[in-house]
């Protein structure tokens, strides 16, 4: 672990996945803190809303409570970053679909933050194909989740559907 080092892991997590989980969880190895930034995600239809990712975020990173912190933010993520210190952001890579829009993206940032950077974390293999728009379909469609979300992540991705269903 690097002594002192703030390491920032952007998403919408809507849901947070168990893949999520391993890549908070590996962070954690290499930083000292690291912040999970849920984003307000404007760009994006979410789900669940930014206060339930929150809740959700934090229920999964409550076992790292002394090195893991979660936040959200909006607008541009270098303006939250740089608040906050930050000297690495964290990016999970699933599959090589995944890389080609990340080293943009990791190309963006750091033209826009040439302090901080970029560290790619994939998870472990049994959790490289999780994404939580597979999972938020697979729950829609009335399919089983509970291999790629923990239990109450599962629950309360059940309860909204049940919600959508009724209205």
């Amino acid at each position: 672990m690097s002594s002192n080092v703030i390491a920032v892991y952007p998403g919408t997590f809507d849901p947070i996945t168990l893949g999520h989980e391993d890549v908070v969880r590996r962070a954690t190895q290499l930083f000292s803190k690291v912040i999970v930034a849920v984003a307000a995600g404007h760009h994006k239809k979410a789900l669940f809303s930014l206060e339930e990712r929150m809740e959700m975020a934090r229920e999964a990173a409550a076992p790292y409570s002394d090195q893991v912190t979660v936040e959200s933010f909006s607008g541009l993520l270098r303006d939250f970053v740089v608040s906050r210190g930050g000297k690495a952001m964290v990016r999970g890579l699933r599959a090589v679909t995944d890389f080609d829009y990340e080293f943009q993206l990791a190309g963006m940032n750091r033209s826009l933050m040439p302090d901080v950077e970029t560290v790619f974390l994939t998870p472990s293999d049994k959790y490289q194909f999780i994404s939580s728009t597979f999972v938020r379909e697979i729950a829609t469609l009335g399919g089983e989740v509970d291999k790629f979300v923990s239990p109450s992540v599962q629950e309360k991705l059940m309860a909204k559907v049940r919600s959508l269903n009724q209205a």
